[in-house]
């Protein structure tokens, strides 16, 4: 399946491009295309684990399956999206 990849801030540039189309094994989730993404890519294989992504212009999760023709967009994960607090926000 075909399968449009958009990266965005950071990882446009460790991509090699802001977006581009993958083809994607039939059952590939969001994880298996940002794993085939990363791999051999070492700016992009660092982030490992603070990626966020988006379907079709909705949050979804690493484990969200794919369609033909989907786009999935990947970008660096906000510590305050995941309930985090920063640390400069303490001292306000």
């Amino acid at each position: 399946m075909r399968v449009t990849v958009r990266l965005f801030a950071r990882f446009a540039g460790a991509g090699g491009s802001g977006e581009f189309d993958v083809d994607a094994r039939d059952g590939s989730t969001v994880d298996d295309v940002w794993r085939d993404l990363a791999a051999g890519t070492l700016e992009l294989e660092r982030f490992g684990g603070s990626v966020s992504a988006a379907v079709n212009g909705e949050f979804a999760r690493r484990s969200a399956a794919l369609a033909d023709g989907d786009e999935v967009a990947f970008c660096r994960r906000c510590p305050a999206a995941d309930g985090e607090r920063p640390a400069s926000a303490a001292k306000l």
